[in-house]
C-alpha cells in the first residue's frame, strides 16, 4: 500500500505540532513561512526543489 502526502500538508502538520507542543509561537511560524516564500523566489529555489525531490525519491524507494 502506497501512501502519498503533499510536502506542504506534511510541513503544515509539523508546524502545527511545533506550535502546540514545543513552544513555537505564531510569530516564529510566520517568520518561517515568509522565509519559505522568499527562498522560493530566490536563485537557490531550483536546487532546493531538486534536493527535496531526490530525498523523497530515496525515501519512496525504501522497501519494507
Amino acid at each position: 500500500m502506497a501512501l502519498s502526502i503533499s510536502a506542504v500538508v506534511l510541513l503544515a502538520i509539523i508546524v502545527f505540532i511545533l506550535i502546540r507542543k514545543s513552544g513555537l509561537n505564531a510569530g516564529h511560524a510566520v517568520v518561517c513561512m515568509l522565509l519559505g516564500f522568499y527562498l522560493a523566489s530566490s536563485s537557490i529555489a531550483p536546487t532546493i526543489s531538486e534536493l527535496t525531490t531526490n530525498v523523497a525519491g530515496m525515501i519512496g524507494g525504501i522497501k519494507f
